[in-house]
């Protein structure tokens, strides 16, 4: 038996930029085995596999791997899927068409709004199903520091300080102080564990307030290299927690605060996450990540 899949670029308006998805759309069928063997298969950051939902009023189940284990929420598949689901409801439009997805994932079911729109890469936004929240400790910097190929003296700007957040998945932020340190760091794996655990989700989302581009707020780079990831291109699943550290550190005054993390520059592979705060009565309230995702390829797997 033949099974479709498809690839699209997410966070870029522009092919062979921005984080690849692999897209499985009949998952059917296939047990986890079968799923990992695949997503390691294409060895991206993620595959997701659709399949008809168990509530018939949402659009598509989604189970999210990574090449070495499966994801209850992940951004840019959330993204990616969702943008696929409704360009092959409306793709061959000539109008703009908005269109609401709802993928239930492992977190719970994930309401997606898609905007196509003639001539534009489509985009999407989503409300974070879990608002963020603190989740232990990090490591003292020293530790943070070997582990990233830095020395402890770059880990810190301003107010912020390394922590660790979860929106579903857990991620520790470790902010440093510029541009140019952020471009040393490095996964150094003898040291990957002691500073970022052997839990589920040993994941390092380093970030600076110096941008290379002025409409962004942060610029940002991902490692999981014990999950397979040495580098991930845009992490919408820790945009979504990072709120969580912003929130903390920046302490921003109620209403809508909008921002762009870039991430994956170092890689080659230019990426941009919408991202959305809105604080109420001096709490965070709702967080929304969004993003553009342009398909590049398709083809069929065999067995």
């Amino acid at each position: 038996m033949t099974r479709k899949f498809h690839t699209l670029d997410v966070f870029t308006e522009a092919r062979f930029a921005g984080n690849p998805l692999a897209i499985v759309p009949d998952g059917g069928g296939l047990d986890d085995i079968q799923m990992q063997a695949i997503a390691r298969e294409f060895n991206l950051s993620e595959t997701v596999f659709l399949m008809p939902p168990e509530n018939e009023a949402h659009s598509a189940r989604a189970r999210i791997f990574t090449p070495g284990r499966e994801l209850p929420f992940a951004g840019h598949p959330t993204v990616g899927a969702a943008i696929f689901l409704a360009l092959q409801k409306f793709g061959g439009s000539e109008r703009e068409e908005d269109a609401i997805i709802l993928l239930e994932e492992g977190v719970g079911p994930v309401r997606v709004g898609v905007r196509l729109k003639p001539g534009e890469a489509p985009f999407a936004e989503f409300d974070v199903p879990v608002l963020p929240e603190g989740v232990g400790e990090a490591a003292p910097n020293d530790r943070l520091a070997a582990a990233l190929g830095l020395s402890p003296s770059d880990i810190g700007f301003e107010n912020h300080k390394a922590t660790q957040f979860s929106s579903g998945v857990g991620f520790t932020f470790v902010p440093v102080r510029d541009l140019e340190a952020i471009g040393r760091a490095a996964p150094q794996i003898q040291h990957w564990r002691e500073a970022f655990g052997d839990h589920d989700h040993p994941n390092a989302f380093v970030y600076c307030r110096q941008t290379i581009h002025k409409d962004a707020a942060f610029h940002a780079r991902m490692f999981a290299p014990t999950m397979g990831i040495p580098e991930d291109p845009a992490t919408g699943s820790a945009a979504a927690a990072f709120a969580g550290a912003i929130f903390r550190f920046d302490d921003p005054p109620d209403g809508v605060h909008m921002g762009i993390i870039e991430q994956g520059y170092e890689m080659g592979r230019a990426s941009n996450i919408f991202q959305e705060l809105e604080v109420e009565a001096g709490k965070l309230t709702k967080v929304r990540i969004g993003g553009h995702a342009v398909p590049v390829m398709e083809g069929e797997l065999e067995g």
